[in-house]
């Protein structure tokens, strides 16, 4: 089976499996389809990918922090099992895919079954971190696990629990997989120790997680959370704790996102005094019943980012992609025309150089004999044959290095995650039938254009049939379905008095 085929089959499933859970997303799916057609035209994307496969369509909330911040702690207390490692230093340094199953018992599965099976997030994440580790690719169970576990409180949503973040060792393939993570995720837990709200691991991580959100169409999905808050009890000041990690968020720019304060009343440090205890125990429950009413919410809150999903990628193919790839051919052109002129310079100037050491010039008269045999069939033809295989030659030769030259350029200038591709499409651009003067990349024109602007439509209509199915401004429907059941208890009462 080919690769088209293998990627029609995966798709297809996927559609049957929306088709009973949520019909709306399953005519998303056919509209990255739509798009897919796009770029597969253009070579952008290869013949297995699809945008459809480069989002989760589970909901996904994943849960980062630093060493001891007591993430695992949350984890286990909230899915009711002793499913996470717990402890003050690092007890896991993978990432934890952690989803639903129907035994009893909880299973750990290898990374490779995450890596190779497209339903789950982090799928071919071998690949990504191939790119930025060579050779540990093949090594995607050190990274990556998947659990499984028999808490009802999994149903629906798949959760990922991170490695801590190390101040002194921060490893380029564990923060490929965090981007990832965090692009890929409803909704982001980011946790803190409050016992060193002004570490250096908490200031590595705010550099890498809290400013990169600012300019983030989607920064409201994270979360901040102080843990632990209880062992700061003994404090002269515990509210100082929280307002000098406020402080850290605010010096990083945090400008979006919810913070909380919260601490696992069933490991707690015992707080002698009654009243502060009760105001701990007070906002630390507040807290947790407002992060743990986010994470029921990602169902719904999945269904929106999948359309935003689509309209972005089509958004990024024509406003990124398409300039991307058109610049880069504008260079390959440049490039191919610079070399040829300086080829024909110095051809031409060999040429007359030669000739005037041979005296083939009287002034400014050349004096060059051609015989006449040369001049007629079958010679002339023969000649004017070997002349054009040698330009010919050259030409192509020149194009297929400067090609070279560019797709290492590309290679170097676009982002790790879409190098393949920006490399793939360029490919298909600089093949030998393709004109040196055509600027729009292959594939790439009206119907191109039309097709996108198609897409944007409908998802405006996905986005009002999602309201219309989660909101209900109007309360027409509402008001409807009380009138009827005011007419049918009418009947009964009628009926009854009969």
């Amino acid at each position: 089976m080919g690769q088209k085929d293998q990627l029609k089959q995966r798709l297809s499933r996927l559609e049957e499996h929306l088709r009973q859970e949520n019909p709306v997303l399953q005519k998303v799916v056919k509209s990255f389809r739509n798009l897919d057609r796009v770029s597969h035209k253009m070579g952008f994307l290869l013949p297995d990918q699809s945008y459809a496969l480069r989002t989760p369509w589970w909901p996904l909330v994943s849960i980062l922090g630093t060493y001891s911040s007591g993430k695992s702690t949350f984890l286990n207390t909230y899915l009711g099992y002793k499913l996470q490692a717990t402890g003050n230093q690092a007890v896991d340094d993978k990432f934890s895919v952690i989803c639903y199953t129907g035994q009893e018992e909880v299973r750990d599965l290898p990374g490779m079954a995450l890596d190779s099976d497209p339903r789950f997030p982090l799928y071919r994440i071998g690949r990504a971190i191939e790119e930025v580790a060579p050779g540990e690719g093949q090594h995607v169970d050190s990274y990556v696990q998947l659990k499984t576990c028999p808490s009802h409180k999994l149903r629906g949503k798949i959760l990922i629990d991170s490695p801590g973040f190390d101040a002194d060792a921060q490893r380029t393939s564990t923060l490929r997989i965090t981007d990832r993570i965090v692009d890929l995720s409803d909704l982001v837990l980011i946790f803190f120790d409050a016992r060193h709200p002004e570490s250096g691991s908490m200031r590595d991580t705010l550099s890498h997680l809290v400013q990169d959100t600012l300019q983030r169409r989607d920064a409201n999905k994270f979360l901040f959370i102080l843990n632990q808050v209880d062992m700061t009890a003994g404090e002269d000041n515990p509210e100082e704790v929280f307002a000098a990690w406020q402080r850290a968020l605010a010096q990083s720019g945090l400008t979006a996102g919810r913070t909380f304060s919260i601490y696992d009343p069933n490991a707690a440090f015992p707080i002698e005094d009654e009243s502060l205890r009760r105001r701990f125990s007070r906002k630390a429950d507040e807290d947790r019943r407002a992060v743990y009413q986010r994470m029921e919410q990602v169902q719904v809150e999945r269904a929106y980012r999948i359309v935003g999903m689509l309209e972005e990628s089509a958004n990024h193919l024509e406003q990124t992609v398409v300039p991307t790839i058109a610049r880069f051919q504008q260079s390959w052109r440049k490039r191919v025309l610079f070399v040829e002129g300086i080829v024909i310079v110095l051809a031409v100037a060999l040429f007359l150089g030669l000739t005037v050491w041979g005296g083939y010039w009287d002034g400014l008269r050349p004096q060059i004999e051609v015989p006449g045999w040369l001049t007629e069939p079958p010679w002339l033809y023969v000649v004017a044959g070997v002349v054009v295989l040698l330009l010919g030659w050259g030409h192509f030769t020149v194009r297929r290095r400067a090609a070279k030259k560019i797709a290492e350029k590309m290679a170097a200038k676009v982002s790790d995650q879409e190098r393949q591709n920006y490399v793939a499409a360029f490919a298909k651009n600089s093949k030998w039938w393709r004109s040196l003067f055509r600027k729009s990349p292959v594939g790439w024109g009206r119907r191109s254009k039309s097709a996108l602007n198609r897409l944007r439509q409908d998802v405006k209509r996905y986005i009002q049939e999602l309201n219309d199915t989660y909101a209900n401004p109007s309360g027409q429907e509402t008001a409807r379905a009380a009138q009827g059941e005011g007419e049918s208890a009418g009947e009964e009462g009628e009926s009854d008095s009969a």
